[in-house]
């Protein structure tokens, strides 16, 4: 959750898709905006989470509500992030997006790489994302 969303995910929708859609949607400007924001929060909320996930493994069960809680607050956001992604989004690109847009965004999102390694992302996080996707319930998942 911390290398591949935030390091190479979240930049190329901030940089690249949004500002198509913000330029051909102005509808949807509240929607990116927010999602914006909901980036720039993306590390602050990955440490919280790791501290108490640290306090809860040092400290033990005294530690473990409040690691539950800082969990749920991560995927609640988180969801509500990619529900909106999905919902409204994705539709809008779809429709207004051109050919030339679509093959720029391709190959941004095709050229990412391992931050920590410098190997294509695709064959690092590939397992990972597997497990995700057969782990997670619908809509994100197929579990």
């Amino acid at each position: 959750i911390d290398e591949f969303p935030e390091r190479l995910h979240h930049p190329k929708e901030s940089e690249l898709l949004f500002p198509r859609l913000r330029e051909r949607c102005p509808e949807l400007r509240a929607t990116l905006d927010r999602l914006d924001a909901d980036h720039g929060r993306g590390e602050v909320a990955i440490r919280e989470l790791e501290h108490a996930l640290l306090a809860y493994e040092v400290l033990g069960s005294q530690r473990r509500q409040a690691f539950v809680d800082a969990l749920n607050r991560y995927v609640d956001g988180y969801l509500t992030h990619m529900g909106a992604e999905e919902s409204e989004v994705l539709p809008a690109a779809r429709a207004h997006l051109t050919e030339a847009d679509w093959a720029t965004l391709d190959a941004a999102f095709a050229a990412n790489r391992d931050p920590l390694t410098g190997h294509e992302a695709e064959q690092t996080f590939q397992p990972l994302f597997q497990k995700i996707l057969m782990s997670a319930p619908a809509p994100i998942g197929l579990g």
